[in-house]
């Protein structure tokens, strides 16, 4: 997977605009023009590492003659004290590119660490770990990206994807039957209808429809293990909501094809990285 670098550079300049606005108060009175200076980003926690180019992208578009070092990879894992790159160029441009390529690589890398973690969790069983569009505006590709390097999937990326009828469509459309028959008679033959249950009775209507995917939305793996047998191979199941780090695993071995969790974007925990600067 690879990001679209006009994004990615919007996304920078957006990010280098909020924080630098018109001058860096204390870098441009303090620091001398020409002063040269070498930094080093270092993990400080052990983990996946993600955003290794975003971050350096930053120092890039603030002075192109920045000379680059990467030591790590998107994706790679890292110890706490590795170095993941190297930075030679004027001062004054690492100290002003410094926090808005922490904050990104930060948060890039605390997705990609969680889902690694989650993907470990269900290794061995059918299941697969996706992302939600329970994203942080703005921060889509990035954040779904990360959620790839490690090692989990990409749910839909944005409505226009696929058509996915939650429990307040269903309720407006009259039912799951003439919701699906409706979307079935508008919708193209690439775009497929996952539709949202809430227990076994609604599982059997969505499949009686011809639903191609079932969410199982807040069911006990017991209860997602009967869901599994009785839809036997006719429709793929996505798990979701109320999952703990608990309870994972045991979902996972119901049976089901997909796990989906909101948290590896939501309210990930930011992975700990410093830049030092001589």
């Amino acid at each position: 997977m690879t990001l679209n670098k006009f994004y990615v550079e919007q996304i920078i300049k957006t990010a280098l605009m909020e924080d630098i606005n018109y001058c860096d108060v204390t870098t441009d009175y303090l620091i001398p023009e020409d002063a040269m200076g070498n930094g080093r980003l270092m993990s400080k926690a052990d983990g996946i590492v993600c955003g290794v180019e975003v971050a350096a992208k930053v120092f890039a578009m603030l002075d192109d003659s920045v000379q680059i070092e990467f030591l790590k990879k998107d994706g790679d894992e890292v110890k706490y004290g590795d170095d993941i790159m190297k930075l030679s160029g004027r001062t004054a441009v690492l100290l002003k590119g410094e926090r808005t390529a922490l904050n990104l690589i930060q948060h890039m890398s605390g997705i990609a660490t969680a889902s690694h973690k989650y993907a470990q969790i269900v290794s061995g069983t059918n299941a697969s770990i996706a992302d939600t569009r329970k994203t942080l505006p703005g921060l889509r590709p990035l954040q779904k990206y990360a959620v790839m390097c490690g090692g989990a999937k990409n749910h839909r990326y944005n409505l226009s994807d696929a058509a996915m009828l939650k429990d307040n469509h269903i309720d407006a459309a009259g039912g799951i039957t003439p919701a699906i028959t409706k979307l079935r008679s508008k919708v193209g033959h690439m775009t497929k209808i996952e539709v949202e249950t809430r227990n076994l009775d609604e599982l059997q209507e969505a499949l009686a429809a011809g639903a191609d995917i079932i969410m199982l939305d807040n069911m006990s793996p017991e209860i997602m293990k009967q869901a599994v047998e009785i839809t036997a191979g006719r429709a793929v199941l996505e798990a979701s909501g109320g999952i703990t780090d608990e309870t994972l695993r045991a979902v996972a071995e119901s049976g089901v094809d997909i796990i989906s969790i909101g948290a590896l974007t939501h309210s990930v925990k930011a992975f700990d990285i410093s830049m030092y600067i001589k």
